[in-house]
């Protein structure tokens, strides 16, 4: 019998796709669904509980009533601050064992986060697994997916664009880096891809070209934050003039793959599925 599957679902379209493929699978599924975050569409028909992100005691306790055995987050979270965020008794014991507290302690970055989160549940005698493991296709393949291909110049921009984000991830910062004609347009941080891309349409030079680059980050957890791109990612990309888009091969996510596939097409944006190294 198939085991039990609890999401922790974020915001996006992905955690619904990731419920209907596992009980398409013949998985029994239990959502928590976090207020402000999680879209109310995604749990429609689907056994849930809305709680607030510091209710980690909680979304524990919530996670072992519904008998789940599997856990598996997907779909993005805002970060609020440590100040603003309703930490319960468990969530300050957690932040304590990484040396943080409101108003004390270095920055928390994602991949810290993420492994501590992940160490927690499985303390409890939950596995975690990707959301790669309910649906292998999610996982970009190497190679050119598009129509348009890269021509030289973007051949370059995504060498460079590939060194950047590896330091990037390196020091925990962010997955992505757009490049134009050997210049660092803009990098990923707390603001999330789509806001990079908005902000580099006003900083490209004239001219073709520009390529965003998305990478795994060297250290990443990446059964809890996989880079991922969908079609909203091509209509940014083509709205900020830019000419393709390069992610990380077997280590990024597309999201309706198909649909980002016409998206680039119709756009004339090539997309391409790189190794990472350079």
């Amino acid at each position: 019998m198939a085991r039990r599957l609890g999401v922790l679902a974020g915001g996006g379209p992905l955690p619904k796709q990731v419920i209907g493929a596992a009980q398409a699978a013949g998985r029994e599924v239990f959502v928590l669904a976090f207020e402000g975050e999680t879209d109310p569409a995604v749990v429609e028909g689907v056994p849930h509980q809305w709680l607030p992100l510091g209710a980690v005691g909680r979304t524990l306790r919530a996670l072992h009533d519904a008998g789940s055995e599997d856990v598996v987050m997907i779909g993005p979270v805002r970060r609020p601050s440590l100040a603003r965020i309703k930490l319960d008794w468990r969530g300050m014991q957690l932040l304590g064992r990484l040396g943080l507290g409101v108003g004390r302690g270095p920055g928390l970055g994602d991949d810290r986060l993420f492994k501590a989160i992940v160490g927690e549940l499985e303390g409890e005698g939950f596995r975690v697994i990707g959301a790669d493991e309910v649906i292998a296709a999610l996982l970009a393949p190497a190679g050119l997916l598009t129509r348009a291909a890269p021509d030289a110049a973007a051949e370059g921009d995504i060498a460079l664009g590939i060194q950047v984000a590896a330091r990037l991830g390196e020091l925990d910062i962010g997955q992505a880096v757009v490049v134009q004609h050997g210049l660092v347009l803009g990098v990923e941080a707390v603001e999330g891809t789509d806001q990079l891309l908005a902000r580099c349409a006003g900083l490209r030079h004239a001219g073709p070209g520009g390529v965003l680059v998305k990478l795994k980050k060297p250290k990443q957890e990446r059964r809890a934050d996989l880079p991922t791109i969908g079609p909203a990612t091509v209509r940014a990309a083509a709205d900020a003039g830019l000419e393709g888009i390069a992610v990380h091969a077997g280590n990024c996510m597309i999201i309706e793959q198909q649909r980002v596939i016409d998206a680039a097409d119709r756009a004339g944006l090539f997309v391409i599925g790189v190794d990472g190294r350079g």
